[in-house]
């Protein structure tokens, strides 16, 4: 049996850059979702247009769970049931460890100032969206400048 001559020369394989993407972080209730349960649409469109994964971060314990139908939310999800509370910066380190993640591996955006300094103390690039201005522009700036 004869080998082909085709394979007899030295092939060179050029490996494709690994890009790592980063993880979005998003708040869960008062941002992504409604106090009455409703997924922000004009959002969740917004977030779709990335394809960087998703993380919605709440402190839902599992009444609130129920409560704001977090099951229906179409990305993984994240709670410590309020111990601790996204305003200490526990929550972001548990999470980040949870997830295997760095801080330099997501960005994040919240609705609650103190929670927001939070996230920033442990190093986590973090955009505080108000969600009574509603403002997709300035998050979507924050999302492509930080991607």
């Amino acid at each position: 049996m004869r080998i082909a001559d085709d394979f007899a020369s030295p092939v060179q394989i050029r490996a494709a850059p690994f890009i790592i993407m980063k993880t979005i972080l998003v708040d869960g209730v008062h941002c992504f979702i409604s106090k009455e349960g409703n997924i922000f649409k004009e959002m969740y469109d917004l977030l779709e247009t990335y394809p960087n994964k998703k993380i919605v971060l709440t402190g839902a314990n599992d009444e609130e769970y129920v409560k704001f139908g977090l099951a229906k939310i179409p990305y993984p999800i994240f709670t410590l049931k309020h111990n601790p509370e996204k305003t200490n910066q526990e929550y972001y380190k548990i999470m980040l460890k949870r997830f295997n993640l760095k801080v330099g591996d997501v960005i994040y955006f919240e609705n609650r100032q103190e929670a927001v300094k939070s996230a920033e103390s442990v190093g986590v690039k973090t955009h505080h969206y108000d969600p009574i201005k509603k403002d997709l522009k300035a998050l979507n700036n924050f999302l492509k400048e930080n991607l």
